[in-house]
């Protein structure tokens, strides 16, 4: 499979000479590129602007704010402030703590409460969608489909889902506060969680009909930790005899682009698995080689499929590798960069589009599956069933 090449990007600066930093992006997500560079210098007149405006508000802020005021915190919220600017929830100012969060949470082992989250691009709140059996938040009583109002006691309406998210991790042992709005039953719940260590298993397998050798891969998250966990699933479905394999990719947020795309080029052959495009019309290709698991594949989706289990999804259905089944994906069809500065601190910023391998851009739209199937209401999984006919 080709790898994207490192490149050197130039962003045009915002305010001043402090901002003058070297630019070095190590982070994951869907769609993370490696690479290092400086910010350029911005106008004359944007920096004056600013600095004066800047300078009067500070004067105001020192003469009548009735409170302490912390200079660091003024300054992480200007620079927060700045990327809220762009109107983009998927772009997001981190502090150094908050990074450091970040990346651990990409590791596949971490401290926390033991659920998936997901933010629609549109929604105020982020809403559980997976909570791990037996973890802390399951024992606390959190269900999926909880929306978070609060974390200890504060409001969390219109936070990023990386903030909230890193408001509830913490260290094994610890306690936080988490209200939900349970839509079910019309209520706000106060749910009391102590942290423990969470070590998720990204990938769940099975063989669902001996007869027929037709094995089951579930992915919850494209993860770091998932490649080795995908290969030890195939490998030990194939020694068990399997022919024809369903993927599970339902309620999988995304994760790592470099992991999906390795996953598959395992199981396509040759040709492009996705492309994106950047704001100059750059565009880069992810390949896969001839090698490829040569059986028949279903895949299922549901509404909350989205980044890189919709890229999953699309290039399956774009090889004519495998029917998708369920219901219509996410839409989450662009590209974030993190950027790690020298202080530690970090900003995610979106920076392409991603395209099927025909070409369409599903920002916004999703994947449409080939057997539409409502989620299930009942005890029997009709998606599944709906998959494993395909395969017949």
């Amino acid at each position: 499979m080709n790898k994207k090449k490192n490149r050197t990007r130039f962003i045009p600066g915002f305010v001043t000479g402090m901002f003058a930093m070297l630019v070095v992006v190590v982070a994951i997500g869907a769609g993370i590129h490696f690479s290092g560079y400086s910010f350029g210098e911005s106008s004359a007149s944007a920096v004056d602007n600013a600095e004066k405006k800047l300078k009067a508000l500070e004067q105001v802020i020192d003469l009548k704010y009735l409170d302490k005021v912390s200079q660091n915190d003024l300054e992480e919220g200007l620079y927060k402030g700045l990327l809220q600017g762009l109107g983009d929830p998927y772009s997001v100012y981190y502090t150094k703590e908050e990074y450091k969060e970040l990346m651990e949470s990409t590791s596949g082992t971490f401290y926390g409460i033991g659920a998936y989250v997901q933010q629609k691009a549109d929604a105020q709140y982020c809403t559980i969608t997976k909570v791990f059996e037996n973890g802390p938040a399951d024992k606390a009583g959190m269900k999926a489909n909880d929306i978070v109002t609060k974390v200890d006691d504060k409001d969390v309406s219109g936070e990023d889902i990386d903030k909230v998210v890193s408001m509830m991790r913490g260290d094994k042992g610890t306690e936080v506060k988490v209200q939900v709005f349970r839509s079910s039953e019309k209520k706000y719940i106060d749910l009391k969680i102590i942290r423990d260590k969470v070590e998720t298993t990204t990938v769940n397998y099975k063989m669902l009909d001996n007869k027929k050798k037709i094995g089951y891969i579930q992915i919850t998250e494209f993860d770091t930790v998932t490649q080795q966990q995908f290969e030890k699933a195939l490998n030990t479905l194939k020694k068990q005899g399997m022919k024809k394999v369903v993927f599970d990719v339902r309620d999988n947020p995304g994760g790592s682009y470099d992991v999906v795309c390795s996953i598959l080029d395992t199981l396509l052959p040759k040709g492009t698995l996705v492309s994106t495009k950047d704001k100059y019309g750059n565009e880069e290709k992810q390949t896969s080689d001839s090698s490829c698991i040569n059986m028949p594949m279903a895949v299922i989706q549901n509404e909350n499929s989205a980044s890189a289990s919709e890229i999953f999804a699309g290039a399956i259905q774009d090889f004519n590798a495998g029917k998708i089944v369920g219901t219509q994906s996410f839409g989450k069809g662009i590209v974030q960069q993190i950027m790690l500065l020298e202080d530690g601190s970090a900003i995610k910023l979106t920076i392409e589009k991603y395209y099927t391998p025909s070409g369409k851009n599903i920002h916004g739209k999703g994947i449409t599956p080939d057997v539409k199937v409502e989620t299930p209401t009942g005890k029997e999984d009709t998606q599944l069933k709906a998959a494993l006919d395909t395969l017949k």
